[in-house]
């Protein structure tokens, strides 16, 4: 296992390499670059310096999230297959420097969906937070003119503004979208892209809906065990494999997360895992927390024990934290909550191995 740290870019995090560095047991990135939209092609010219720059800071780089796939795709409408052939030119860009798992989601529209940036808790910080009844009376424009109101200046993975710019027209498309039909149109887009990934050993890592439920009817495929079981029986490879993301699928009190990582573990179809916590405070309400298990609602120490269980050697990352300490940046990801985070992740690793060893 390699405890990773997720990274913006110079220009869009304000958190830098030299940190990420210096946080105990931190392997390297899950990389991201933000200045591309859905569809267009990475560039080796843009690729090569990032990733010289990670390992120049001693860090390894060999995830990349957030190479969104275009609605176009997701539709299944006859412009996808310009967009598939560029997403194959850009897993083949990437595998030249070394990546070697891709995270994505096929979410239609909204990627991860909060109704407040920066609520205040007991201790002062501040989280990500949802209540589905704040959501009662909001059209989907409204919800994106608050997000973006509240974003403190930052892009926000999932709400690019070339994707929002027509989001009337393609919420009206996906009116006579069944998660039938999506699942058929995820079917063709896998079919497009695993052969490379096979020929170039990528893993394609899908991350769940966020929340774990549809939203403004929209369809939803992804946030169920059952539904990964028909995703990666789309098309059957290794490199159809998921990022266990326990904070997606946890906001739904009624996915049981061990059981779901013993499953997928025991099929070595998890490629990476976001891990984090979340307190339930109510019917599809729930804000973020520490990563500490008795600090929200999730087993942390299970959670990782299944991950260890079940032989996973692929890449973690504490997921979002609280803004604490007076820190100001990125909604969910300043550098001091998820850093505590990483390095209990880590405590609990060791300690689960440790006593694994004692116990042969």
């Amino acid at each position: 296992m390699k405890m990773t740290f997720r990274w913006y870019g110079e220009k869009s995090d304000p958190v830098s390499l030299q940190q990420i560095r210096q946080i105990p047991g931190c392997s390297g990135l899950m990389g991201f670059l933000d200045q591309y939209a859905a569809g267009v092609v990475w560039p080796k010219e843009v690729i090569a310096p990032y990733v010289q720059q990670v390992h120049d800071a001693g860090l390894e780089v060999e995830v990349i999230e957030s190479v969104n796939v275009h609605e176009d795709i997701k539709m299944g409408v006859p412009a996808r297959d310009k967009w598939i052939a560029n997403y194959v030119e850009t897993i083949e860009n990437l595998a030249a420097y070394g990546v070697k798992v891709i995270v994505y989601n096929f979410m239609p529209v909204f990627d991860w969906l909060r109704t407040d940036l920066a609520r205040v808790i007991e201790d002062g910080s501040n989280v990500l937070y949802y209540d589905d009844a704040e959501l009662q009376g909001m059209t989907p424009l409204d919800l994106v003119e608050t997000t973006m109101k509240n974003s403190k200046g930052f892009s926000l993975p999932g709400w690019e503004p070339e994707r929002l710019k027509e989001l009337e027209r393609v919420l009206s498309v996906y009116k006579d979208i069944s998660p039938e039909k999506l699942l058929e149109n995820y079917k063709y887009f896998l079919e497009g892209i695993i052969p490379t990934c096979e020929k170039l050993g990528v893993r394609m890592a899908v991350h769940p809906d966020d929340p774990a439920w549809p939203i403004f009817g929209l369809p939803r495929i992804a946030h169920k065990a059952e539904h990964f079981d028909k995703i990666i029986s789309l098309v059957d490879s290794p490199a159809n494999a998921l990022c266990l993301c326990t904070g997606s699928l946890g906001s739904n009190p009624e996915n049981d997360l061990p059981s779901i990582i013993r499953h997928f573990g025991e099929k070595k179809r998890i490629a990476c895992g976001h891990v984090r916590n979340v307190k339930f405070l109510g019917p599809k309400k729930f804000r973020e927390a520490s990563h500490l298990s008795a600090e929200g609602s999730l087993d942390m120490y299970e959670i990782m024990k299944a991950f260890y269980d079940t032989g996973f050697d692929g890449y973690i990352r504490p997921d979002h934290g609280r803004m604490i300490w007076g820190e100001a940046g990125r909604p969910g990801y300043g550098l001091y909550d998820r850093a505590l985070g990483l390095t209990y992740l880590n405590g609990l690793w060791e300690a689960i191995e440790k006593n694994d060893k004692r116990g042969k």
